[in-house]
């Protein structure tokens, strides 16, 4: 049985220009990976933008305050676990539930289901759910690296609105 091909959920590219951003690195609050987050905070950093990695097993509460303690202009969230699904909605719903936050961009990816590519994609109840870009690990990390580098797109153009965006 072949697996279907993966789904993967990104932004349209917008105009607008880019520069260096402030990015936030976690993970959902059940993974205790560190690994991932070292890789991604260092490919951000390649792209030009400043990253805060505040590890792993961060609960919702906690993100949000660092949300809001370093107003980063987009958060990426990494689940390597396979609990992506379950803990990236309902952090998702927590921080579009935050007047201040809702409109943060933020995206995920990694390993979002136990059973990886197998277990069917998880891409469109994510970003349904109020994720800018979903990255399923069946995809590898190009699609993450052209999301970095897309000028234009909703996490990477210039922050004009209150609540800052990448």
């Amino acid at each position: 049985m072949s697996a279907a091909a993966p789904t993967v959920i990104t932004p349209e590219p917008l105009t607008g220009t880019a520069g260096p951003r402030r990015v936030l690195v976690s993970s959902v609050s059940s993974d205790s990976h560190t690994w991932n987050l070292v890789f991604l905070q260092l490919l951000i950093e390649e792209y030009g933008h400043s990253v805060t990695n505040i590890g792993a097993c961060v609960p919702d509460d906690l993100l949000i305050a660092e949300c809001r303690r370093h107003r980063p202009d987009m958060v990426v969230i990494s689940s390597v676990n396979g609990h992506g699904h379950l803990d990236g909605r309902r952090l998702i719903a927590r921080l579009r539930a935050e007047p201040d936050l809702a409109d943060l961009p933020v995206v995920i990816g990694g390993k979002l289901g136990t059973r990886g590519a197998e277990g069917g994609s998880h891409a469109r109840a994510l970003a349904e759910a109020g994720f800018d870009a979903v990255f399923e690990d069946s995809v590898g990390i190009g699609e993450f690296r052209r999301y970095l580098a897309a000028p234009g797109t909703r996490a990477l153009r210039g922050a004009a609105s209150a609540v800052p965006v990448l």
